[in-house]
């Protein structure tokens, strides 16, 4: 994992009020929401309707400020940029599982040197079954 840093000091324009809000609301969260978990929440302090939601995370993807990673569902989930994420995502229940360290960091730092590329961030993911999910899976089929 990479050390905390504030992506908004990359960032040299000023945001929207709107943009700013979704943004401080993200880093105010526990782990990744969808733009409907967002919408729903922070329509309750701030009055914004879902569009300008997506706007504003699609606008602060595009500029390394949150980081977008899409669910076992297929739901897009969006999160502050203050680590790198690794997971192990189950399939059935969706659940994700976080990884502690980071086997590509090394080759992370050596592509910007051999490709013209500013890195925001990486994810790496695994998917296939829990724990669970495989016991229930061989329950059923025995």
């Amino acid at each position: 994992m990479t050390e905390m840093y504030n992506p908004s000091d990359r960032y040299e324009h000023r945001l929207s009020r709107n943009q700013q809000s979704v943004l401080d609301f993200l880093h105010q969260q526990d782990g990744p929401l969808s733009a409907q978990e967002l919408y729903a929440t922070i329509r309750q302090h701030h009055p914004m309707g879902l569009a300008t939601v997506y706007r504003a995370l699609e606008t602060l993807k595009l500029h390394g400020l949150i980081r977008v990673r899409t669910g076992a569902h297929g739901e897009s989930l969006y999160s502050p940029i203050l680590t790198d994420d690794h997971f192990l995502t189950c399939l059935q229940c969706g659940r994700s599982f976080p990884l502690d360290n980071c086997p590509v960091k090394d080759w992370e730092m050596s592509l910007p040197r051999a490709i013209p590329f500013k890195i925001y961030y990486h994810t790496l993911e695994f998917f296939g079954l829990c724990e669970c999910c495989i016991l229930q899976v061989q329950s059923m089929h025995p």
